[in-house]
């Protein structure tokens, strides 16, 4: 350190802090399918349930990709926002928005290319997001095949007994 820099330090006769260098991310900022494979792995971390990823590029302009999982309560989808956040901070991404924190029951990450929704069953079969999104390219994650369609659960299969 040199005369010039001690100067700027010292303060008063008290020695402060300098700042923390910040850690420039130098390789390439992830977009579209990159930044998919990030969030899915994020999510497949903390054991997100029934991961499905929907290719949305030719139905609308505000997005290209969407991310839709399961959590089994809002803590774990508290979990899976904060895991999903890191995970692409990590590599040079800001998320532009988050919406739905604390008790809700749907937790939504905005980062421009891929839109990532986090929910509880409940509200995951009540708003339907893969219906609406029918027409789009869709692909479940490996960690999902589970809770495809033909392989319903038994729970599932007594809560639709118990309804009719």
């Amino acid at each position: 350190m040199t005369d010039k820099d001690q100067t700027k330090v010292k303060r008063k006769g008290t020695f402060k802090s300098a700042p923390l260098p910040v850690e420039a991310h130098t390789g390439v900022i992830l977009a579209g399918a990159e930044l998919v494979k990030v969030a899915v792995a994020a999510l497949e971390d903390v054991k997100a349930q029934d991961i499905q990823v929907i290719d949305v590029r030719d139905k609308q302009s505000i997005t290209d990709y969407m991310i839709i999982a399961t959590g089994t309560s809002n803590r774990q989808i508290g979990a899976m926002l904060d895991k999903v956040r890191e995970a692409v901070k990590a590599q040079g991404v800001k998320p532009l928005g988050e919406e739905g924190k604390g008790d809700s029951d749907w937790v939504l990450l905005d980062m421009d290319d891929v839109i990532v929704h986090m929910m509880t069953a409940s509200a995951r079969q009540f708003y339907d997001l893969e219906r609406l999104w029918a027409g789009a390219e869709q692909s479940r994650s490996a960690s999902a095949a589970h809770h495809s369609p033909e392989n319903t659960h038994e729970h599932f299969t007594k809560l639709n007994k118990d309804q009719q």
